[in-house]
């Protein structure tokens, strides 16, 4: 795996430190789980980093010097993408040798392209967050490279498979030129485990206990919820808890908290708001635990790993009808989704579940229910199958070069497991995400969804 600015070992919380690096770890460490050897390569921003790092066995990350080795925000990498590229290709063709390259970030897939093509490996992408989109709703205040648009339609177009986070991204994939048979929805996971309804609970008083969590930015409509809340009380007696941002010795010189915090002081419910920092994720999972209603009203996302994890712990949701929450909010089954940006429609909906314990309850019952389609294990096994699917297909091509027959049952040496011809037609296969709910199924609901793993074969 290739991911830039994401570094699975990152802090999160931070304006660049959020769903990438939590995905990018988690799909690792699930990948490990079954029985795959992975490096994820990431570019190096202390010079304090040891050049490799064991996280556990079957999984290492590599910091790659690629410019200053110092923190730098993701907008200004792309001038060194080359070299990260030219330091890729030589570890490859020297070191060690990968079967598939996962590139996460259109930076990394630019840097995997230049890498991994003159050595006739194979490229899968997840882009994470395109920069149309940004661009669409941040207009002037979008600090992305020029180059960003024209790389995204480049890579869409040349990459082996594309793995689109949410239906909402097919489209906007498909506008970028992307062919239809190369991209495959695979969305991101949420450890079930961690994330459930039985656990410790943050302490909490009586007051309606709403909750936020995410990375502090504007683009994540933090104000929006503010803006409800006023509305909210004094006829309802609710607050509501911020989990994200810096650390909470940062949290006073924060920009994105001090403006939030003006804002609350100007409607009138500075009493009413806490920001917490950012926490480990026990203490996250333990914030949802103890909330009322978890709310997430961000502008647009291009997936959610928020909403998820709500679900997960069987906490009621209110979010913006954008992007993958359109995909994991079933509206009024799991989940209520409101416009975005329209504090009047959030407010409605709040009013709705502070109304209606049942009506809480059923919600959050039936989300615990999906979110168990969203199990990492699940994921990983699709991401799976899509690495076959790319590795078969360019043994196929090379064999087809060389003029020689191919081996229809052959051992692909990387895979660790048997690839037969025609087992993953990964340009037909729709994944397991378009399955129904696993209501009824006679699963443990607070437990993660097994998946076979089918038998196993080393070369």
């Amino acid at each position: 795996m290739v991911s830039e600015h994401a570094s699975p070992l990152a802090v999160l919380g931070g304006v660049d430190a959020g769903g990438q690096n939590m995905h990018v770890a988690s799909l690792a460490r699930a990948l490990v789980t079954r029985g795959h050897d992975v490096q994820v390569f990431t570019r190096r921003d202390d010079r304090g980093l040891p050049e490799t790092v064991t996280v556990q066995p079957g999984l290492r990350v590599t910091h790659v010097p690629a410019g200053p080795a110092v923190a730098l925000g993701k907008d200004e990498l792309a001038p060194y993408m080359p070299a990260f590229g030219r330091w890729l290709g030589r570890w490859w063709s020297t070191v060690e040798r990968p079967d598939v390259v996962h590139a996460h970030f259109w930076m990394s897939g630019l840097a995997s392209m230049a890498a991994a093509r003159p050595l006739g490996l194979p490229v899968v992408q997840t882009f994470h967050a395109l920069g149309t989109v940004k661009l669409r709703h941040q207009g002037s205040a979008d600090t992305s490279p020029a180059e960003r648009i024209p790389a995204e339609r480049r890579l869409a177009r040349e990459v082996d498979l594309v793995l689109a986070t949410c239906t909402d991204e097919v489209a906007e994939l498909a506008a970028l030129g992307a062919p239809s048979g190369r991209v495959r929805i695979v969305p991101c996971g949420v450890d079930t485990t961690l994330f459930r309804t039985r656990g410790p609970a943050a302490p909490r008083g009586d007051r309606f206990r709403l909750l936020t969590v995410g990375r502090l930015v504007e683009r994540k409509g933090v104000a929006t919820v503010l803006r409800a809340l006023a509305e909210l009380v004094p006829a309802l007696d609710a607050e509501l808890v911020i989990v994200g941002g810096p650390g909470s010795a940062g949290l006073a010189t924060d920009p994105e908290v001090q403006r939030l915090t003006a804002l609350a002081a100007r409607l009138g419910i500075a009493d009413r708001i806490r920001f917490t920092g950012r926490l480990p994720a026990p203490q996250v999972a333990a914030h949802h635990r103890a909330a009322d209603v978890v709310v997430a009203t961000p502008w647009y996302e291009p997936f959610g790993l928020v909403p998820l994890e709500a679900m997960a712990c069987g906490r009621p949701f209110v979010g913006s009808a954008v992007g993958g929450l359109l995909d994991t909010v079933r509206d009024g089954e799991n989940g209520l989704l409101v416009p975005p940006r329209d504090p009047a429609a959030l407010v409605a909906a709040l009013r709705l579940m502070a109304a209606d314990p049942a009506l809480r309850a059923r919600l959050g019952a039936a989300a615990r229910r999906r979110s168990l389609r969203y199990d990492t294990a699940r994921v990983a096994a699709d991401t799976e199958a899509a690495y076959d699917g790319v590795v078969l297909r360019a043994s196929g091509d090379a064999v087809r070069a060389s003029g020689s027959r191919p081996d229809p049952g052959g051992v692909h040496p990387g895979l660790g497991r048997r690839v037969v011809a025609g087992d993953v037609p990964f340009d037909t296969v729709q994944g397991p995400f378009d399955a129904v709910d696993g209501a009824g199924s006679g699963h443990d609901l607070d437990a993660a969804v097994p998946v076979p793993r089918g038998q196993r074969e080393t070369a």
